[in-house]
C-alpha cells in the first residue's frame, strides 16, 4: 500500500469515527469530562517513539494514562522484538474523542547471536495525539511524536493505535 492510499484511508477512517455514536475513552456511566473510575485497554499499537506490537493501556481516575507496547518476531536465526511505554495527560476529553501530550522510550532489537544491528535502538518521544470512539469500546489513536533516535537522528514521525476498552 503507498503512502497517499494509507494516508487517505487513515483521514477517512478519522472522519467515520468523529461521527460515530460510540462510547468513547470514557465509561458508559460517566460520559462527562471528568473519569472517576480506572479504565484498561488492550489493541495493537504502533510507532518508532513508544513501540509496535500489542499494546496494554490504563487511564487513571484522573487525566493521567500510560501505555506499554511490545512485540517479537522469529525468522530462521534473526530475532527483532521491541519494548516501549508512554504516558499521556489530557488537555480536552469529550463523549467520542480526546486530545493529549504524551512522552515515552522504546528500545528495538533485530538481529542474530545477540548483536543489535540496527542503528539508534533506543529511542525516546515526545508530541502531541487525538484519540476517537469508532464503535462501542473500540477506539484509534493518532500521535505525531518528535523522536530521538540513540544516534543522534531527531525525526517527527506518526504512531497509529487501536484499542478496546473495558473497566
Amino acid at each position: 500500500m503507498s503512502v497517499s492510499r494509507f494516508l487517505c484511508f487513515m483521514m477517512c477512517l478519522s472522519v467515520a469515527a468523529s461521527v460515530a455514536n460510540a462510547q468513547a475513552v470514557l465509561p458508559e456511566h460517566d460520559r462527562g469530562t471528568s473519569l472517576n473510575s480506572n479504565v484498561f485497554g488492550l489493541g495493537l499499537f504502533g510507532g518508532p517513539a513508544t513501540g509496535l506490537g500489542l499494546s496494554f493501556r490504563h487511564h487513571l481516575p484522573s487525566p493521567f494514562s500510560y501505555q506499554v507496547t511490545g512485540g517479537i518476531i522469529k525468522v530462521d536465526e534473526k530475532l527483532s522484538y521491541d519494548i516501549g511505554a508512554e504516558g499521556q495527560f489530557d488537555f480536552v476529553r469529550s463523549t467520542t474523542s480526546r486530545f493529549f501530550v504524551g512522552g515515552g522510550v522504546s528500545y528495538f532489537y533485530s538481529g542474530r547471536s545477540g548483536h543489535n544491528e540496527m542503528n539508534g535502538p533506543g529511542r525516546v518521544g515526545l508530541g502531541v495525539g487525538g484519540e476517537l470512539a469508532m464503535t462501542s469500546g473500540i477506539n484509534t489513536t493518532i500521535e505525531l511524536m518528535f523522536t530521538y533516535f540513540s544516534d543522534g537522528t531527531v525525526l517527527p514521525l506518526p504512531q497509529f493505535g487501536l484499542h478496546y476498552y473495558f473497566y
